[in-house]
């Protein structure tokens, strides 16, 4: 019996940058929670940009948030885990050095901090994600714990990424290409693998007992954590090949067409 369903949100439960989640999946949602499953959205996202998402049933639903760096769930923080401000530091100041035609966001558990005032990207974190975001001259400069490193640039990154980013870092820090724009660096202990682990552990779940969806290789924790696993048609390759099973893609709304066929 399903006791926890974990989905992932951009490129699997919905397009990827989309703030709108369609009412077929809440209407699963608020079906499956009044039977007592758990529903996790678990997202690169932050918080308040997966909140948005499910604004129609907020309450309902645990937050995987920052990849895995912050779980919440009924405002409540279940886990916060963050990197240590030494490394964050160089990474940040070779992010601006090496690529400074992306733009860099530092998060932290009070929203995204942002230095480059560019309308479009600006608008895509403010209007399209729906995030918390503060316009500063030096990301650093703050005393809040850092939980979260990304860079963007439109249309791909993933070469870039793969090529010149985690062969770097990944011995130091989480590195993952996190949809086609972004890489997100984060404490190499978080993975949303992981902190699906911790919710099966705070609610006494087994992985036989969970249901989890996704479609980029930041996911491959998830597939690896839950006994039911799906990949989405247009998942990445690696994905697809973790997954125990496939389901149509966000554009046909497969996530929902398995959730609807759940008792």
């Amino acid at each position: 019996m399903i006791k926890l369903i974990a989905s992932d949100i951009d490129g699997t439960l919905i397009q990827d940058s989309t703030p709108d989640l369609y009412p077929e999946a809440e209407r699963e949602i608020v079906r499956l929670t009044d039977q007592g499953v758990l529903f996790a959205g678990t997202s690169g996202r932050q918080y308040a940009s997966i909140r948005n998402v499910f604004r129609n049933v907020a309450d309902r639903i645990i937050y995987i948030a920052e990849n895995g760096a912050v779980i919440r769930y009924r405002d409540k923080t279940l886990a916060l885990t963050t990197m240590d401000r030494k490394t964050a530091e160089e990474l940040v100041e070779q992010l601006r050095r090496d690529f400074s035609d992306c733009d860099l966001v530092l998060s932290t558990p009070e929203g995204s901090r942002v230095e480059k005032k560019k309308d479009s990207f600006l608008d895509m974190l403010i209007n399209g994600y729906h995030n918390k975001v503060e316009l500063v001259k030096d990301v650093l400069d703050t005393k809040l714990p850092v939980v979260k490193v990304s860079m963007f640039y439109p249309g791909s990154i993933r070469e870039r990424g793969e090529r010149d980013l985690i062969p770097v870092w990944r011995d130091r820090l989480g590195v993952c290409v996190a949809g086609e724009e972004w890489v997100d660096f984060m404490d190499r202990s978080v993975d949303k693998g992981n902190a699906l682990r911790t919710v099966q552990r705070l609610f006494h779940i087994a992985p036989e007992e969970t249901m989890a969806f996704g479609d980029n290789t930041n996911d491959l924790g998830l597939m690896r954590a839950a006994g039911e696993s799906y990949a989405v048609e247009n998942a990445h390759p690696s994905v697809k090949e973790a997954a125990k099973y496939i389901c149509p893609s966000w554009r046909e709304k497969g996530v929902w067409q398995v959730l609807r066929r759940l008792p």
